[in-house]
């Protein structure tokens, strides 16, 4: 009896894109499987079984679908990568299953006779999009159970299938079954640690022992594991691999440092990060935080901390929040052929959002020119050109934060008849006209005589012009009487007349009877009138009887009508005498009568042909007045009304340069005034009218002049008085709040005499400045003043002073306002710019006097400027002698007021003076010198003393801001003669010349001497070798790519690119650098054309090398596959501005956050 089994460690997880905030942990073989409840897609999940050897087995999973948004794939593996659905056959059978009431989907796996090489552990993973689940379950083989024979007989068998004595005799059934003995559990074993303490050249043997497949997957996760064993001398604690943080939200990246004072650096991308108000650098004790605010998918890279010569790195993963719907979708009801559009809006502008009808998903692709997809800001529109009952059903959309969905109802458009079949009496001979008039000019029918579709022959003609369907029927025969029937296609109506068959059996009986006309126009009143549309057809048939058959004459006034050929002409039948016109015109209009004659007698008849028309257009439409919406427009009623009166009138309005016009009413509006509203401010416009009258609607008018909706601003805020004279008042104020698109073409400003309603005008014109002063005022009266804004929509509502003004000369005590930083002394350099400011108040205008210590001045080259206000001093170029004490004086009559500045003019100082060495003892000097003899015209606060020693002459600082005019300077070399130099400083900075040692000073030491040997230089010249070898490599197109390789030599070789034995010049596309002998070719976007065989070469005096490598440019599929599960094996890594799997190199794009290429 045997039995197999293998323990398989679970790995349950459910992530999205968005990937979690804390760092993967890999789940490793001998774990132990891990217990988890029934989340994430599964509903339900196979379980861990022992089947019996020989037997079927069948796994059932079962996945909800409800929340998806795609149909999930699953996948059924064993042990780690198998895919068992490339195995499927007789043994492995695989089932798919859904319930569409439940939205559930089961799969099933049958292994059909379970051999001992099904046991083992197993994994089904299921994924959808952006989601995936996954379980394992563990499957253990077990022998049959056979019942002991009791008689020994029965266990000699003979082979073949022969009677008992054929074959040779089988013993096999007596051989002893031995127990299978119980396997002692073996320890769970850590791998990875034995690999970790293992040589290298033991890898394969302990990967074979354990079941590892992938040797490179082993050896890259082994050799981080080494690195991040390894003790980091500069980081106490380094950053977590990885960070997980919600858009618009902030994120701490702390790490701590060894040493508290030790500078440290942050990157992103490779790009150092500079403290701003988006990154903050804290810097606490040990710790260094860098705070990101206000995260955004920019955000969303690998950052990494720098300490002197070590680094740790992190991931950063910013997650969007889930687009949510604020406004559902609507049911739409329409007909056939109508404009249908479905509008949904959402929390975020730039969303991506997903339309189905009916499970099938519309994008650009399959929407075909039927649907458009419309983005406008948070607006998603789903657009269905021209409706048909193919569109009915139910339309969805989807976000990844929720869904709405909407019913599309699609009628046909009802058929509305104009002119209905009227019922005909024919006689033998005659000809027979049905005409019906529809509304829709496409829609076309069938004639039906007593329910039997009529033909169309010789004698029977079918007509459709227009909306005008007919059917004419010569030489009416009595077979022709009966129900005729239009039915138009596609509607439910129908069209009935009858035709009756007259048979008039005439006897000839010669007699003679006097003319009689016939004449009904259905007119009121006794009175024969007949109203015809102009450009349509009159045709009156009139009835005239007598014996013997009468002369028939129609005139128009005094003129006689002729039966020729023409648009107006007569027609004469058989006991019938028609009058026609063709296209009816305005000159048709008028007194028209018919007279018959024959020998018997006469009779005549008169009758009124009057033809109206539609409407000229209107006239004169203008805009008269605009507001900040709205225009008030009106016309004058057109000079002809077509014979009928005028109903109303129809607008329209559209913007300059749109080609498009928007009806303003559909109702007919009867006044000549009107006021279009909801217009857009700013926004030049143009309008037109229809005039309506009984037969139809005019040609539009002629456009009115270009206008703008503009409103006048609002009223100017803080009018205030700034000053008041005599005669005159100074105004200022601020802009109105409120300007609009039509801007501010000036102000006016009025007054009136206190208790008054009479303004007057101050300003002819509009001033543009927002100051005014009103002149020629009375003395001593009291004045109210006001201001209006002007623009192009008008005058705005005044602002009115809430005060009387009291015209009057305000006397003011003289004071001079000294700014705060002259108030001490002004202290400037030689060469710069004076240029002092100091404002003063006092009415009248005050007397201003400068004077320069106590005496007025009179220096050309010091300026003074005084306005009504302020004062000015001025100096072009300062020299020192400006220095001194400067008063001004403001005087009004007996009052005054004076300020003192004192401004000092300085200068670098000279040098010191007699500077010598003065004692040597042991390693020290002391020095002394004299202070210099021009100080600037400022104070010497202190000196700058160097040395330098005779064999380099290199002059070294030795003290800075010595206050003393001496010092000692120790530490120096024994055997060297230095001399020594000082800088005198004050406030301008050091002087320029130094003072110079008069003596040197000698460091000896006797009975010693050292002759050295000639030093000879090391030559450490070499020829170029590249210490690493460019290395071939395959890229997509449209993704920036770099090959990089290390080349070593001196003296420093030239390095040259080239592409297929081409030298690269200098081509925007390729970047060429060079980085301490790291030498590396970036490609920016290669397309397939920039694939092929690319070498460098390093060129010295000495020598010369040469790499090369292949670079292969795939071409770039739209449609990734779907995304598999985040594998605790995979590692990821970095490079440039993707994502790649360690294990696969499949890129890994960062703003979709999608695998591409996986296994």
């Amino acid at each position: 009896m045997c039995c197999a089994q293998i323990t398989f460690s679970c790995f349950n997880s459910y992530f999205s894109y968005s990937l979690h905030s804390t760092p993967i942990t890999d789940h490793l073989p001998g774990e132990g499987p891990q217990l988890s409840e029934l989340t994430g897609l599964f509903v339900l999940r196979p379980e861990s079984v022992t089947a019996t050897k020989g037997k079927d087995i069948t796994f059932v999973a079962k996945v909800d679908s409800s929340n998806l948004i795609k149909r999930p794939v699953m996948k059924w593996l064993k042990g780690k990568w198998l895919d068992l659905g490339s195995k499927a056959g007789k043994h492995l059978q695989f089932k798919e299953s859904y319930d569409r009431n439940t939205k559930i989907y089961t799969y099933e796996m049958s292994i059909i006779k379970v051999v001992d090489g099904d046991a083992g552990g197993y994994r089904c993973e299921v994924t959808s999009k952006d989601k995936c689940d996954s379980c394992t379950f563990e499957v253990s083989v077990q022998a049959a159970q056979e019942d002991q024979q009791d008689n020994i007989l029965e266990a000699f068998k003979r082979s073949g299938d022969a009677d008992e004595d054929a074959g040779e005799l089988d013993f096999s059934a007596l051989l002893k079954k031995r127990q299978k003995k119980e396997r002692k559990e073996e320890p769970e074993v850590d791998v990875w640690e034995i690999l970790k303490n293992a040589k290298p050249c033991d890898y394969e043997k302990i990967a074979f022992q354990y079941g590892i497949t992938d040797l490179r997957g082993m050896l890259k996760r082994l050799k981080k594991m080494k690195a991040e064993s390894k003790k980091s001398d500069a980081f106490l604690k380094k950053l977590d691999p990885a960070y997980s943080v919600d858009k618009g939200q902030k994120i701490h990246l702390t790490v701590e440092v060894a040493d508290p004072d030790v500078p440290v650096k942050w990157f992103k991308n490779g790009q150092e990060i500079k403290p701003s108000a988006k990154y903050v650098f804290e810097s606490v004790g040990n710790k260094r935080t860098l705070t990101i605010n206000k995260c955004n998918l920019s955000d969303d890279a690998a950052y990494e901390c720098v300490v002197g010569e070590e680094k740790c790195f992190t991931e950063v993963f910013v997650k969007e929040p889930p687009i949510t719907i604020t406004k559902l979708l609507d049911d739409v009801h329409t007909v056939v052929g109508e404009r249908v559009e479905f509008e949904v809006e959402v929390s975020e502008e730039g969303a991506n959002v997903i339309w189905m009808k009916d499970g099938v998903e519309l994008n650009r692709d399959t929407a075909g020119s039927k649907y458009r997809l419309k983005k406008d800001g948070k607006r998603h529109i789903l657009i269905i050109n021209e409706a048909t009952k193919e569109d009915i059903g139910t339309y969805y959309v989807y976000t990844n934060g929720g869904e709405s969905k909407a019913e599309l109802e699609v009628e046909d458009k009802e058929l509305e008849v104009l002119q209905n079949i009227a019922d005909l009496t024919v006689k033998a001979s005659e000809q027979a006209v049905f005409k019906c008039e529809v509304s829709d000019e496409k829609v076309t029918g069938k004639w039906f005589k007593d329910g039997v579709e009529v033909e169309a022959s010789d004698r029977i003609k079918i007509s459709h012009i227009g909306r005008i369907h007919k059917l004419t029927i010569n030489d009416v025969k009595a077979s022709d009487a009966g129900d005729y029937t239009f039915v138009p296609d596609g509607y439910a109506l129908s069209l009935s007349a009858k035709l009756n068959f007259l048979e008039i059996k005439i006897e000839y009986v010669p007699r003679q009877d006097p003319p009689k006309i016939f004449l009904d126009t259905g007119s009121s009143g006794g009175k024969n009138n007949i109203t015809v549309v102009a450009g349509n057809k009159l045709r009156l048939d009139v009835q005239i009887t007598g014996e013997p058959a009468p002369t028939v004459c129609w005139m128009k006034g005094d003129q006689v009508l002729s039966e020729a050929e023409g648009r107006v002409r007569v027609e004469s039948e058989k006991n019938v005498c028609s009058f026609v016109i063709e296209g009816a015109e305005k000159a048709d209009e008028g007194q028209y009568s018919i007279t018959v004659t024959n020998p018997v007698g006469e009779d005549k008849a008169d009758l009124f042909v009057r033809v109206v028309d539609v409407p000229n257009p209107p006239e004169n439409v203008k805009c008269t007045s605009v507001g900040e919406d709205s225009a008030i427009i009106t016309w004058d009623p057109p000079a002809f009304d077509g014979g009928v009166a005028v109903k109303g009138y129809l607008m329209e309005r559209k913007k300059i340069g749109s080609p498009r016009w928007t009806k303003l009413n559909f109702d007919v509006y009867e006044s000549t005034t009107y006021e279009a509203k909801k217009m857009i401010e700013g926004v030049l416009y143009e309008m037109r009218v229809f005039a309506v009258n009984g037969i139809g609607i005019s040609q539009p008018s002629a456009s009115s002049k270009p206008f703008m909706p503009i409103a006048p601003t609002s009223e100017p805020t803080r009018l205030t008085v700034h000053d008041v004279t005599d005669s005159t008042c100074a105004l200022k104020w601020l802009p109105p709040e409120k300007i609009g698109a039509g801007g501010i073409d000036g102000y006016i400003i009025e007054y009136c005499k206190e208790g008054s309603d009479q303004w007057v005008r101050a300003n002819e014109e509009p001033v543009g400045n927002i100051h005014y002063r009103v002149k020629g005022l009375p003395v001593g009266e009291k004045m109210l003043f006001r201001v209006i804004a002007v623009n192009i929509a008008g005058h705005s509502p005044p602002a009115i002073l809430s005060q009387a003004v009291t015209i009057r000369e305000i006397m003011e005590n003289p004071k001079i306002r000294l700014p705060r930083r002259l108030r001490t002394k002004f202290i400037t350099q030689v060469g710069e710019k004076v240029n002092l400011v100091i404002p003063f108040q006092g009415k009248p205008r005050p007397v201003v006097t400068w004077y320069k210590d106590g005496v007025p001045m009179e220096d050309r080259t010091v300026g003074t400027r005084t306005s009504e206000v302020d004062t000015i001093l001025f100096i072009r170029s300062a020299e020192r002698v400006h220095s001194g004490k400067y008063t001004l004086s403001v005087q009004i009559e007996n009052m005054s007021d004076s300020a003192d500045i004192h401004i000092q003019v300085v200068e670098k100082p000279g040098p010191p003076i007699a500077v010598h060495v003065t004692d040597i003892w042991g390693f020290n000097a002391a020095l002394e010198w004299k202070p210099p003899k021009d100080d600037g015209n400022c104070e010497i606060i202190g000196y700058t003393i160097q040395k330098a020693d005779k064999k380099t002459k290199e002059w070294f600082t030795v003290y800075e801001h010595n206050r003393r005019p001496s010092c000692t300077v120790s530490d120096l070399v024994m055997g060297n003669e230095y001399s020594f130099r000082v800088f005198s400083e004050n406030i301008c900075g050091l002087s320029d010349e130094p003072g110079i040692s008069k003596n040197t000073a000698v460091i000896t030491k006797t009975g010693l001497l050292y002759n050295p040997s000639p030093y000879k230089e090391m030559d450490v010249s070499s020829c170029p070798k590249f210490t690493a070898p460019l290395v071939d490599r395959s890229v997509i197109a449209g993704y920036s790519a770099a090959i990089s390789c290390a080349v070593r030599g001196n003296p420093k070789p030239k390095i040259i690119w080239m592409k297929n034995r081409m030298i690269l010049g200098e081509d925007p596309k390729f970047l060429m650098q060079n980085n301490q002998g790291v030498l590396t070719l970036n490609i920016r976007k290669p397309s397939l054309f920039d694939g092929g065989r690319y070498s460098c070469r390093a060129i010295n005096d000495l020598g010369e090398d040469e790499v090369e490598c292949t670079l292969e440019v795939r071409a770039h599929h739209d449609k990734s596959p779907s995304p598999q599960p985040l594998l605790p094996e995979l590692l990821f890594r970095r490079k440039q501005n993707s994502f790649s799997c360690a294990k696969y190199k499949s890129p890994y794009c960062i703003c979709q956050r999608k695998f591409q290429n996986h296994r």
